[in-house]
């Protein structure tokens, strides 16, 4: 078959897309600048910004499925930003499926659509969206998730949302960057009591997921329609978990901490602050910063295993092993 797969140059995208090739699908990939890596995978590159409709429209026909991986994630930037990118850019990629027949899509979400601040523990995809956000990131992923969702069905497109939580393994250009630069700049402390347990993923297992997901994709199949949490199954203390990757890049664990009532001021305040004097970059402390990092947020993946066979191929200290070879 040929896939499009939109963000194919960023982390979990170009692992979609290699996966696609070890199988022998054909892949075509949108983003918003050219990349060595996919043109060294002999994949078919076009280049579009998600917000220009006629760009997406256009990568999308021809094509059997789309995974769309594309977005822009963070704790802090203008709303119009988040929401062109994460929510019209995926109504715009919603619209080019319609246009061009394609029938299954395979939105990538996040489970941070159904957070509010508060621990969850072992919740499945019952529990619904919060009705106030700490930031425009989840805001934005879940208002795109239910336009994905609602559109199942309309026109024979068959739709489902994926929520890989904490993505991670090698090439990572987020996550694990920004743990070791804090770290090693002494702005990295523990939030909380250090006692939260935390579910994670896996980067070959989020993609593998993408695919048993894709394949699901049938007439009436539970799939269509759906939302999923995707994670290693097994959750983790964050602070013995975060220590573990800063002991991989020689730096000595962390040992100062603040608590989470602290931290959330700190972050209210700091989030004041730069809204007043429109300060662009982003604030070492927010309120959605400060509960990710102290509160316990681990899922219930029954959903995944049962409906389309999900399990995580790599354990997670296979994966461990992986990303210190890496780094």
């Amino acid at each position: 078959m040929l896939a499009l797969v939109t963000g194919a140059g960023g982390f979990l995208g170009q692992y979609v897309a290699e996966q696609l090739l070890e199988r022998g699908d054909q892949v075509r990939s949108l983003s918003r600048k050219q990349y060595a890596a996919l043109d060294a995978l002999g994949i078919e590159t076009t280049q579009g910004d998600l917000r220009n409709a006629d760009a997406v429209a256009k990568a999308c026909e021809g094509v059997d499925v789309v995974f769309h991986t594309a977005g822009v994630a963070g704790i802090w930037g203008p709303w119009e930003h988040f929401h062109g990118i994460n929510t019209i850019g995926t109504q715009s990629v919603v619209a080019g499926c319609l246009k061009h027949g394609v029938r299954r899509l395979v939105y990538t979400s996040s489970p941070s659509v159904t957070f509010d601040g508060s621990d969850q523990i072992g919740i499945d995809e019952s529990v619904p969206y919060p009705t106030q956000w700490l930031c425009h990131y989840p805001h934005s992923k879940a208002l795109a998730e239910q336009h994905v969702l609602e559109t199942n069905g309309n026109h024979g497109l068959m739709t489902c949302s994926l929520r890989p939580h904490l993505i991670w393994g090698p090439r990572d250009q987020h996550l694990i960057p920004r743990l070791i630069d804090r770290a090693r700049s002494g702005k990295l402390r523990r939030v909380g009591d250090g006692a939260n347990l935390v579910d994670m993923v896996y980067v070959e297992n989020a993609a593998s997921a993408h695919l048993r997901a894709a394949d699901a994709l049938r007439e009436g199949s539970p799939v269509c329609g759906s939302a999923y949490f995707i994670t290693q199954g097994e959750p983790v203390n964050c602070w013995d978990w975060i220590n573990e990757i800063l002991a991989l890049a020689g730096i000595e664990p962390i040992r100062e901490s603040i608590s989470m009532k602290a931290a959330w001021r700190i972050g209210a305040l700091m989030e004041s602050a730069y809204g007043l004097f429109r300060i662009q970059s982003e604030p070492c402390m927010t309120r959605f910063l400060a509960a990710q990092l102290a509160t316990s947020h681990y899922f219930d993946i029954t959903r995944a295993r049962e409906d389309f066979g999900y399990e995580p191929v790599v354990s997670t200290e296979e994966g461990m092993r992986m990303l210190a070879a890496s780094l």
